[in-house]
């Protein structure tokens, strides 16, 4: 991997590792804009202030937008949770797999 790729992989996740990024992003997955309260109530147990810095940060990358009726993903957002979509399937394999070992 090239110094240039190291880089850009490092800004995404450093974006990504951001508390809540991921599941303010997770929360507009199916299509529907959802108001700053309705998607406070979404994401689940974040503050008005950190849910306005995600959704600042969001914003300047690119990831979603408000609308009409709230915020949505764009089509980048949109393309970057395509490629995040093995995750659930993972998740359940890998949380499967922790419990085998626990138990």
């Amino acid at each position: 991997m090239s110094s240039k790729e190291n880089a850009a992989i490092g800004q995404l996740f450093g974006l990504l590792e951001s508390r809540y990024a991921i599941r303010v992003l997770w929360a507009l997955r199916d299509g529907h804009a959802q108001t700053f309260r309705l998607l406070q109530d979404s994401v689940g147990g974040i503050t008005p202030n950190t849910l306005n810095t995600r959704i600042k940060e969001l914003r300047q990358a690119g990831w979603i937008q408000h609308g009409r009726d709230g915020y949505v993903l764009t089509s980048q957002g949109t393309d970057l949770l395509k490629r995040m979509a093995d995750f659930p399937a993972f998740a359940t394999k890998w949380a499967t797999a922790q419990a085998r070992k626990m138990a």
